[in-house]
């Protein structure tokens, strides 16, 4: 069962990453007034524009990332205590 519980977090991690990156995308359209640097390479993109895009990106990732886990942590604990008990 816990493989499934990781699995799915898994799946919701993705999901949610997905999600957010399209609000990102879609939140510096309407702010910036232009397409988001994604390419971080291409030199007709301002420096502080990609940095900024990117920082955005890995706070969001990152946080994604850790409330995905303690779900699935909390989800694993809370199924491995109704075993215990039943």
């Amino acid at each position: 069962m816990t493989i499934l519980i990781k699995v799915l977090s898994m799946g919701a991690a993705l999901a949610a990453g997905a999600a957010v990156r399209k609000a990102l995308e879609a939140g510096w359209r309407k702010g910036a007034g232009t397409e988001p640097p994604k390419d971080a390479g291409n030199l007709k993109n301002p420096l502080p524009g990609v940095i900024a895009f990117a920082l955005a990106t890995a706070v969001s990732g990152a946080v994604i990332q850790v409330v995905t886990k303690r779900l699935g942590r909390k989800a694993i604990l809370r199924l491995e205590r109704g075993a215990a008990d039943g």
